[in-house]
């Protein structure tokens, strides 16, 4: 199963679901495709499309699927590394009217340089990354968390 999921924005990302209903169209996804939309209306008879789930269901979806695919937020890609799933990462762009900027630009092309991701910020690359997920080894992702908290209360303390 592939689980796509386009966060909470209030704005459309529907520019990613008609590529992935390309896919679907000439066989290359023939597996089940379940989508968390968000704010994104989009019709298809091939996917399941739900604008929000739980948390139990997120999660769900998460642990079964073979692929993640989603926009470029921090939280969305860092939950299928943690969850050992190979991810596309698809920045909501401005020019598409997606996002107010390009951050997520940035965050996919960092993820995808430290070889955590398959970044896909040309749609027309869609089908290529699509088939190079099949093979695709992700480097294990490495939380740096504690260092950035133990940083932040040094900071506090010497305040």
């Amino acid at each position: 199963m592939i689980y796509v999921t386009l966060g909470t924005q209030d704005k459309s990302f529907d520019r990613l679901l008609k590529q992935i209903q390309n896919e679907i169209d000439n066989g290359t996804i023939t597996e089940e495709v379940i989508v968390q939309a968000g704010h994104t209306k989009f019709e298809s008879k091939d996917m399941k499309i739900f604008d929000l789930i739980s948390l139990d269901d997120f999660n769900k979806y998460m642990n079964e699927c073979s692929l993640l695919i989603t926009h470029g937020g921090v939280g969305s890609i860092v939950d299928g590394l943690k969850n050992g799933k190979k991810v596309i990462a698809v920045p909501r762009l401005k020019e598409f009217g997606e996002h107010t900027n390009d951050h997520q630009l940035q965050i996919v092309q960092n993820f995808g340089e430290k070889n955590y991701i398959l970044p896909l910020t040309n749609m027309d690359d869609f089908h290529e990354t699509l088939l190079k997920a099949k093979t695709f080894k992700p480097n294990k992702y490495k939380s740096n968390t504690k260092n950035f908290i133990k940083l932040i209360q040094t900071y506090i303390e010497e305040e």
